[in-house]
């Protein structure tokens, strides 16, 4: 008899559907002629989940021993092995079961029935996977007390995701289908906020893309299939155990963060023989950074590299290999490309190869230069000596010889020598080889020897051709060396213009970046750019990278001027000639960018005089209307009380008198709320900070709206709030005061208040209109009333304030949906310090 098989259907959040999902499953079964039951299945009060229940065969549950969970009981393990169907629908795997239960846990229950061959269906939570617990109480501060192993779920034979938008589950909350009415207002504003759904939402599509990615590994194994599918970015950084694999891997890092899901793999290969081992200290260092940036590190074994590394990068079908410059020095390319080069050549189109610069970029990228010297001191040294020193130790070997080679042999060896000559050392060096060759030959090898004399015209016939093929030759290798040198030159200097024309032309490079590239491409000590008002002027930096930037022309061992006032000055070396034109392209893009930083400078000046430009339009406007209006309805009721020809009863001078009192509160609230955005505005609001009670701050504010129109939760056992409570009184109560202005009339607005972790929470809850997502922000800047405001709505400044006292306290104030319609202020503050953070008011465990 087979092991059963596991279907787990994986929730995004409570409420997702699963429990619907896996009874559908059971239902489509059942039409098929399945053996179908039921062993444990909790529809937590659904409706609809409960119907889906008629129809399907369910296996009594057992009430544990000491009679505890009465109304509840668990599953029957016993009677479901007794009744032996071939499927078995079992919900909430992550269950604790009672005391006295067969098994500590519901998923060894499941276990039982897979070994005893009866398939399993069931359901569970991403938030009661072991190893998310950590995350998901930093998330939603409620710790799960009910966990299942991640291994358990991984061994399923299937695993389906059930998922939903948080907008879509806050809706099924606020309508009821998730928790009774009494406990939708509090799972609204704890666990089922948005920000919750949306992070376990991610968590469950980062979970089960990983178990999607262990089914590919395992397909393309069994299959044989060696290309890269690329379903998802996978770098492959190779690591030499030197210091330049820091950054490498820092590199590694950015490039896989551009995406969502990248993952770096960091790789070191060592040879079997155990020689050129790195060392151990660099390694671990290494291999902590890789951890640190969520990758891995792996060691393999190969004495090709390059093979390996590529056997390596597709086995774990990786994207992209990430590879140092190498750091050789230049004679040792003689020995062959080097990993870089054969890995690139060899990788074919699934494999994207990228060689990265380390340290010792900065020590000198630079610009090939003319051949003279390209080749260095060494190679010079080494062109003269066989130039000069070769064909005299080739004519001490050739006269040592018994018998001697003939002529001919003769004349092809020195000529060996020449070209040789050429190729260490250039056109000269070539010359002196051929010409020392030739009196060389003549001198010994050529009747009668010891003398310079020539008996045979044959003879010299055969030096003169050797003479002139030998600087033919030399003069041939000579030019294709300078050929390609100029070649690599014009091709550096073609990258670097256009990384110019592109990068800086479309603004992605600063001036410091690119000041920086000056330094690395030519290899100096530090770059500045220095700019006068006029020719009378001192110079003064504009910017500058590296150790002690030049602050004046005559302190730069290079300068580059750049019109009149403007110059880029150079600190390291003497540059060549042939440098300047790529250096005077750097100082016009230099020059540009410095002229692109003024601009946006100007325009946010500009940005800034046109936004107090349109405040004070606005407050000239709230000035001539809304101000006005409450003072001509005080000036005609004292006009009215003063009148000596009217005789007023009580009850009229009390309305009168009323009516002044109320234009005078209107006027005090809309000057208090203009005084404070112009204290906001200007930056010169300093709050208070000290502990205070929430229950002692937010009654007092909600004393300018009408009796009724709210309804207050704040629990008690709240902790205290680091604010100033003059602030945050005035912010309360410009967010209730608009709430109630939009509320429809009889509806009272909720203000209830919660504590997540080290955050303190007070909602707003009206059930008005609403406002768009595409208006939220536009809501909270000063002089915006959206839509069709009440009359005497005031000038606009009511949540522009209420947000800038909250960003000055260092808390913040967004908008969210109402369920059901209208808008929720949520106006968020620290918690004291040293206070414990307090839970939510839920149940540990939330199910679903």
């Amino acid at each position: 008899m087979g092991r059963g098989k596991l279907r787990i259907y994986l929730g995004a959040a409570p409420g997702v559907g699963k429990t619907y999902a896996m009874l559908s499953e059971a239902h489509r079964r059942a039409e098929r002629g399945t053996d179908v039951v039921v062993a444990f299945a909790e529809p937590h009060g659904r409706r609809r989940t409960a119907a889906l229940l008629e129809g399907l065969e369910q296996v009594p549950r057992r009430k544990p021993e000491d009679g505890g969970g009465a109304g509840a009981g668990e599953m029957d393990v016993a009677a479901v092995l007794e009744r032996r169907p071939a499927v078995a629908v079992v919900d909430e795997l992550a269950h604790t079961n009672a005391p006295g239960s067969r098994n500590p846990k519901r998923c060894k229950d499941v276990e039982e029935l897979l070994r005893a061959g009866i398939d399993v269906i069931s359901t569970v939570n991403i938030q009661h996977l072991e190893s998310l617990g950590d995350v998901v109480e930093s998330i939603t501060g409620v710790r799960q007390s009910e966990t299942v192993p991640d291994e358990v779920v991984r061994r399923a034979d299937q695993i389906e995701l059930v998922d939903m938008s948080p907008e879509a589950l806050r809706r099924r909350m606020a309508h009821g289908n998730i928790y009774a009415p009494d406990k939708v207002d509090a799972a609204l504003s704890n666990y089922f906020r948005p920000g919750n759904l949306t992070a376990l939402r991610e968590l469950a599509l980062l979970w089960t893309a990983d178990r999607v990615d262990e089914y590919l590994q395992q397909y393309r194994s069994e299959h044989r299939i060696r290309s890269t599918w690329q379903a998802r970015e996978r770098i492959v950084v190779g690591l030499t155990g030197g210091p330049e694999g820091r950054t490498l891997l820092r590199r590694a890092a950015r490039v896989a963060a551009r995406g969502s899901g990248g993952e770096i793999l960091a790789v070191h290969i060592s040879p079997s023989t155990g020689l050129a081992y790195p060392s151990p200290k660099e390694l671990a260092v290494q291999r902590t950074l890789v951890e640190d940036l969520g990758g891995t590190f792996h060691h393999v074994i190969g004495d090709a590299v390059p093979a390996a590394l590529l056997d390596f990068a597709r086995g774990v079908n990786a994207t992209q290999i990430l590879l140092g410059s190498s750091r050789r020095k230049p004679w040792q390319y003689v020995f062959g490309p080097g990993v870089g080069a054969t890995v690139a050549r060899e990788s074919g189109p699934d494999l994207d190869v990228h060689i990265v610069t380390h340290e010792e970029a900065a020590k000198g990228r630079g610009l090939p230069v003319p051949r003279g010297v390209a080749l260095g001191r060494s190679r010079s040294v080494a062109g003269w000596l066989a130039g000069i020193a070769g064909p005299v130790l080739l004519t001490v070997v050739l006269t040592a010889q018994h018998p001697r080679p003939e002529f001919a042999n003769d004349v092809l060896l020195y000529l060996f020598l020449t070209v040789l000559a050429a190729l260490l050392g250039g056109l000269l060096p070539a010359l002196a080889a051929a010409a020392i060759g030739t009196v060389l030959l003549n001198y010994f090898f050529t009747p009668p020897v010891r003398t310079l004399t020539v008996a045979d015209p044959g003879n010299l016939v055969s030096m003169v051709v050797f003479f002139t093929v030998a600087v033919s030759v030399a003069s041939v290798v000579d030019l294709a060396a300078r050929r390609t040198q100029q070649a690599a030159r014009l091709r550096a200097e073609s990258q670097i213009l256009s990384f110019l024309a592109g990068g800086v032309l479309r603004g992605e490079t600063s001036l410091e970046a690119l000041l920086e590239r000056v330094r690395e491409t030519f290899g100096m000590d530090s770059v500045a750019l220095l700019e006068r008002e006029s020719d009378v002027e001192p110079w003064r930096r504009a910017g500058g990278v590296g150790p002690v930037p030049a602050s004046c022309p005559e302190d730069a061992d290079v300068d580059m001027p750049v019109g009149d006032h403007m110059m880029l000055a150079l600190r390291g070396r003497v540059l060549p000639a042939a440098d300047r034109r790529v250096l005077s392209a750097f100082a016009a893009q230099a020059v540009a960018v410095r002229d692109r930083e003024r601009l946006v400078g100007e325009a946010e000046q500009a940005r800034e005089l046109a936004e107090g430009n349109r405040i004070r339009t606005a407050l000239l406007a709230a000035v001539s209307h809304d101000l006005r209006t409450p003072l001509a309805g005080i000036k005609a009721a004292v006009s009215s009380l003063r009148s000596e020809d009217v005789s007023w009863s009580e009850e009229d001078e009390r309305e009168l008198l009323a009516g002044i009192e109320d234009g005078a509160d209107r006027l005090d609230h809309l000057v208090g709320n203009l005084l404070d955005m112009s204290r906001l505005q200007t930056g010169t609001v300093t709050p208070l900070i000290r502990d205070a009670d929430l229950d002692e701050v937010v009654p007092v504010a909600l004393g300018g709206v009408p009796d009724g129109s709210v309804v207050l939760d704040i629990p008690e056992v709240l902790p205290m709030v680091a604010v100033d409570p003059g602030l945050l009184e005035r912010a309360v109560a410009n967010i209730v005061e608009n709430a109630v202005k939009y509320s429809p009339e009889g509806v009272p607005v909720l203000v209830a208040a919660s504590a997540l972790g080290e955050r303190v929470e007070i909602r707003v809850v009206d059930r008005g209109p609403g406002v768009p997502d595409s208006e939220k922000e536009r809501i909270f800047e000063p002089f915006q009333r959206h839509g069709d405001a009440p009359s005497g709505a005031g000038v606009g400044l009511g949540l522009a304030v209420a947000r800038g006292f909250a960003e000055a306290m260092g808390g913040t104030l967004a908008a969210e949906d109402t369920p059901g319609g209208g808008m929720t202020m949520v106006l968020t503050v620290r918690a004291a310090a040293g206070r414990p953070p307090c839970r939510p008011d839920l149940p540990a465990t939330v199910t679903s």
